[in-house]
């Protein structure tokens, strides 16, 4: 796909429980949005049912020129505003595509708190070859944390550390001890 040059991606804050109804009524307007999910389960008295649940719980991202009028996304039902205000500050493309790698990987995700600072890495093999994030050893699992900075949230998803290198000179010893 072929994007020109100004159009970036943007967060929106979004009322909760209409993310799927913003998501389809920007796609009506002809807005290209990304609202990514996990499968997870919720639990009642008499059944289990797996759903789809954002990973960004009142944020959802749409791709759009700053320069054209912003009304039309802002009228959408549910849109309360632009994160950052006034100001549009674009998402940058990297994190937008780790954000995606993981959706598209099949690998279980999970919203996972902020992590800013970090031992960061790069992902040389399996199904998220090519994208950095930040890994964290969790219940003897490792996990790929990547982040949407100005979100200030994260997600995390498991992955074997065979995949795993540093991607600055730390050294996997170092890793390991931690």
């Amino acid at each position: 796909m072929t994007v020109e040059p100004n159009i970036c991606w943007y967060a929106l804050r979004i009322q909760s429980r209409l993310a799927k109804l913003v998501s389809a009524t920007l796609r009506g307007k002809g807005y290209e949005d990304f609202l990514p999910t996990y499968k997870s389960c919720n639990r009642w008295s008499d059944r289990i049912k797996v759903i789809d649940t954002p990973l960004f719980p009142g944020y959802i991202f749409c791709r759009f020129d700053p320069k054209d009028r912003h009304a039309p996304i802002l009228s959408t039902p549910g849109v309360l505003g632009f994160v950052g205000g006034r100001t549009l500050v674009p998402i940058p493309e990297d994190e937008i595509e780790a954000v995606r790698s993981i959706v598209r990987s099949g690998l279980v995700a999970q919203r996972w708190p902020y992590i800013g600072l970090g031992s960061r890495v790069f992902i040389e093999d399996g199904p998220l070859a090519g994208i950095d994030g930040v890994v964290t050893n969790a219940d003897k699992t490792w996990r790929l944390v990547v982040s949407v900075s100005l979100l200030q949230r994260s997600i995390a998803v498991e992955i074997n550390r065979e995949w795993v290198r540093p991607a600055s000179g730390e050294s996997m010893a170092a890793k390991a001890s931690e």
